[in-house]
């Protein structure tokens, strides 16, 4: 029954990495949409039930807190969820627990895994470990950057592509009817101008396109530079 307790708000705050980084993919794609139901489904993640808050064994859920890179701030949100079961954390072990965690946390390996998801350093990592992390956290956050440069460079190219074919289809539509006996005057020459605004988008998509592919070339060939240094570094 403990382990139940314990895990749920762990599952609570996979679901809160998970969808934090949901949000971010949709604010860069422009879906508002898609930001919005993130952040109410965010909104909507309770801390801890009554029964975690009463039976849970707080020593744990302050490692995983502190292995997760959480600020103390979480422990707030503990306190808040609790206070409306009328329950108080266990302060001394929560923190017992969170040292332990960050103990583990603040390496550079951890750093760099943080890094290269794209994941955010919340300066946790206090004493003479930090430089080493950040150093490898650093590492890692460039890893993903040149990894997202790349991966827009293919979306782009992907979304001009299929616009390209969208418009291919539509001339061909309107070829058909421009030949058509039962067309006007009037409706032939709105086809025409059509066709040849059909015809200038086409050719500004293809030059996207090759630019865009160049682009990307050049984005794989850093890519894969930084990863050969990363391998002569040890990573």
């Amino acid at each position: 029954m403990g382990v139940l307790l314990v895990l749920c708000p762990l599952r609570c705050a996979e679901r809160l990495d998970a969808q934090n980084k949901a949000t971010e993919k949709a604010m860069k794609a422009g879906s508002a949409a898609t930001c919005l139901v993130a952040l109410v489904v965010l909104n909507g993640c309770a801390s801890m039930s009554r029964d975690e808050c009463a039976m849970s064994d707080w020593y744990t859920i302050g490692f995983e807190d502190g292995s997760r890179g959480y600020t103390s701030e979480r422990l707030g949100d503990h306190r808040k969820a609790c206070a409306k079961h009328g329950v108080a954390p266990d302060l001394r072990s929560y923190q017992a627990g969170r040292e332990e965690g960050l103990a583990q946390f603040c390496q550079p390996s951890r750093g760099f895994s943080l890094g290269a998801n794209g994941g955010r350093y919340n300066g946790v990592c206090n004493g003479g470990g930090e430089p080493r992390f950040l150093e490898a956290y650093r590492s890692g956050y460039h890893l993903y950057n040149l990894k997202s440069n790349v991966s827009a460079a293919t979306f782009q190219i992907n979304a001009k592509e299929r616009e390209l074919v969208e418009i291919k289809e539509l001339v061909r539509v309107k070829e058909a009817e421009l030949i058509d006996r039962d067309a006007t005057t009037e409706e032939r020459i709105l086809l025409l101008a059509d066709l040849k605004d059909l015809s200038e988008r086409t050719g500004q998509l293809d030059s996207e396109i090759y630019l865009l592919i160049d682009d990307r070339a050049r984005h794989e060939e850093q890519l894969a530079s930084y990863q050969a240094s990363l391998a002569d570094a040890g990573y």
